[in-house]
């Protein structure tokens, strides 16, 4: 695959050792910015603008060989010359709710109705989270403008605005992300390991996760059984 692996992170664990590293996690469990050893968000900024497949979702293939990403949906957050950074956005996180994560945070736990799900954002930096939404919510110059249907924040205070009934319309939690270094995405791709369709917030937000694959299909005309697991194509 060509994607870095991550340690399991201790977030998703629900031991007392967890709980006695909040503090010290609050401070950086979001931060985009200050981590300098994920060469994948190097070079990602508020204001970047669409270049690539930035904006568009990845359709795992049935010849993709990594369990990891079996029936895979990703939306691609960046992608350049100097690599490429997704989510995957139809894979929950097991066992884990968002209450459960604003409680290690320390922070106010909303009705249902403000719930937000936690899904598996990719092998890489679990113990990072990402929160993929709708453009009208803004987090000053920590919202990641990916177009005009998506944005994308790594900071705490999209969890709190949230908490509060002031988030954005819609959105999704991912723990963790995928990421590609120069050149592994196109090989992959030229490699029919996935198929590409534009993203949009019914597929990403409004589809069950459980039907998010055939969704993304779909949009391209695709039915999965036509689809060779030997060759990865339609």
């Amino acid at each position: 695959m060509g994607l870095v692996k991550s340690g399991q992170a201790t977030l998703m664990r629900g031991d007392d050792k967890l709980k006695s590293q909040n503090r010290h996690r609050k401070q950086r469990f979001f931060e985009l910015e200050s981590q300098p050893q994920s060469p994948h968000l190097r070079g990602m900024s508020a204001k970047t603008q669409s270049s690539h497949l930035d904006g568009k979702l990845l359709i795992a293939m049935p010849a993709m060989g990594d369990t990891r990403f079996e029936r895979a949906v990703i939306y691609m957050c960046a992608h350049s010359d100097d690599g490429a950074m997704g989510l995957i956005v139809n894979k929950p996180a097991p066992d884990l709710r968002f209450s459960d994560l604003l409680e290690q945070l320390e922070m106010k736990i909303p009705d249902e109705s403000r719930q937000i799900r936690v899904h598996f954002g990719g092998p890489v930096e679990h113990g990072r989270g990402f929160v993929l939404h709708s453009r009208d919510y803004d987090s000053e110059d920590s919202t990641l403008h990916v177009d005009d249907a998506f944005g994308m924040t790594a900071t705490l205070d999209i969890l709190k605005d949230i908490s509060d009934g002031k988030g954005p319309e819609n959105s999704l939690l991912a723990l963790g992300y995928s990421g590609w270094g120069p050149g592994q995405l196109e090989g992959e791709l030229q490699a029919n390991g996935w198929l590409i369709c534009d993203a949009t917030p019914q597929i990403v937000f409004g589809a069950g996760d459980n039907t998010k694959w055939e969704a993304a299909l779909a949009s391209l005309g695709i039915s999965p059984s036509f689809l060779s697991a030997s060759g990865g194509t339609a």
